[in-house]
């Protein structure tokens, strides 16, 4: 354990003892940290190739929004970091995003479960209003209307 904690130091990570009963979650933490960023990028991605960037652009067209998020992330915290039409909770912008996505179904399914998450754990105006879009939007028929 010491010459771990020492290693791990050395390559300038923060070692800590991990409770045996927490791997699992701590696994999932790892998840949301990496490959769910990266799947959630990929869903931006179709989403500025519907709306006619090209190919390669979009990482381009994002990297000083994503940076100013994280670095905001990083000295801040989420709640201090969020910003967008939920924060502000403008349900008109939501239904307009979500009806726009209605040709990308699996950027939309990202979009409705992150703005669930974000209205049940970061501050966000008129709540109930956008559950209520949200609760729609799942109903309604993907690809239509």
């Amino acid at each position: 354990m010491r010459a771990a904690h020492e290693i791990a130091s050395t390559l300038g990570a923060s070692p800590y003892v991990l409770d045996k009963r927490h791997k699992t979650l701590y696994h999932a933490f790892g998840s949301f940290a990496s490959p769910l960023v990266i799947a959630l990028m990929s869903a931006m991605e179709q989403v500025a190739e519907s709306a006619g960037v090209p190919p390669g652009e979009a990482r381009r067209m994002v990297r000083p929004l994503l940076m100013r998020t994280l670095d905001n992330y990083f000295r801040k915290d989420a709640a201090r970091a969020f910003s967008g039409p939920l924060i502000r909770g403008d349900v008109r912008t939501v239904r307009k995003h979500l009806a726009a996505m209605k040709r990308i179904p699996h950027a939309r399914d990202v979009y409705i479960a992150l703005a669930k998450a974000a209205i049940k754990a970061l501050p966000v105006k008129n709540k109930e209003a956008l559950k209520k879009e949200l609760r729609s939007a799942m109903k309604s028929p993907k690809g239509v209307g």
